[in-house]
Formats: structure tokens, C-alpha cells, sequence
């Protein structure tokens, strides 16, 4: 009995060996041409990874690039301490400290709880600032954005019409 279940062991190893290796020349290779991957190079080798880019420090208003995406953060946040305890975004940005610091408030939405009631304070599902909202880094972007903004749409059609 043991040598049924190692010889059909062995014999399902195999068998997967030799289609997962017809599975990578098929995603190497459709009709004789290599398929084009953002790795530049085999799937089976680690690649060396990028040089991270410099986080931008500029402090302006990026544009967004899709409906409801979060703001992005226009300034190096290295070191900035954001636990249970301490939020450091919020020295800044909180609805008590933006008259002093200039800094934009935190959207109003920040501020409700799932049923939709307002809080004092931040509420502890949007506390994290860095789910959502992130640094930007100065690099060429992977892919083309051919996102198209509901403005420019309706400015396109409209003169169109004329």
C-alpha cells in the first residue's frame, strides 16, 4: 500500500513538473514572440529592484488622478509618528490646529462614524492617515494614465455640439 501512494505521488510530482513548466513557455512565449511584462526580464528570475525615487517636498496640491482618490501628501512624512497613541498628521491638520498651521482640514467625512453621526474627534476607522493617502515619489510612471476627467468629457462634448 505505501508503494501505491509513493509511486502515484511521485507520479503526480511529476506530472505537475512538467505542466507547470509548459505553463511558463506559454506565458513566455504565444506564437513565437516573448509577451511584454512590466519586469523586463524572465518571470522565473528575481530581478534587481528599482532605486526608490525622492519623495517630492513641494507642499502644493497634486491633481487628482480619478474620482474620489484620496489627496495625496505633498511633503516628506519621514519619521512621522502615527500609532495608537499619537497621530502626528493631525498637528497639523486636525480642525483645531489648520488656522495656525495653514494646512488643509481633514475632510468633514473624517469626522463621522459608520451610522453617519459627527464625532469630537477623529473617528478610529480614518485615523491611520496612511491607508488612504500616500507620498508621492519623483519617477517615471510605469504605465500611461489615460484617465479622462468628467470635466474635460463634458468640455469635449459641449464644444463638439457647437
Amino acid at each position: 500500500m505505501k508503494t501505491i501512494a509513493t509511486a502515484l505521488s511521485f507520479l503526480l510530482l511529476a506530472s505537475f513538473a512538467a505542466s507547470s513548466a509548459l505553463a511558463e513557455d506559454r506565458l513566455t512565449q504565444e506564437g513565437g514572440q516573448t509577451l511584454a511584462t512590466l519586469r523586463n526580464g524572465p518571470i522565473d528570475v528575481e530581478a534587481d529592484p528599482p532605486k526608490m525615487g525622492r519623495v517630492e517636498n513641494r507642499d502644493f496640491r497634486r491633481k487628482r488622478a480619478y474620482p474620489m482618490q484620496p489627496p495625496t501628501i505633498p511633503h516628506k512624512i519621514d519619521n512621522y509618528q502615527v500609532d495608537l497613541n499619537v497621530n502626528k498628521c493631525m498637528s497639523c491638520h486636525s480642525r483645531k490646529r489648520t488656522e495656525e498651521s495653514q494646512a488643509p482640514m481633514v475632510s468633514v467625512t473624517h469626522y463621522m462614524d459608520r451610522e453617519g453621526n459627527f464625532l469630537a474627534d477623529v473617528s478610529p476607522r480614518r485615523y491611520f492617515c496612511e491607508q488612504c493617502h500616500v507620498t508621492q515619489v519623483e519617477t517615471n510612471p510605469l504605465l500611461a494614465n489615460e484617465f479622462v476627467d468628467i470635466d474635460q468629457l463634458l468640455n469635449t462634448d459641449a464644444q463638439k455640439a457647437h
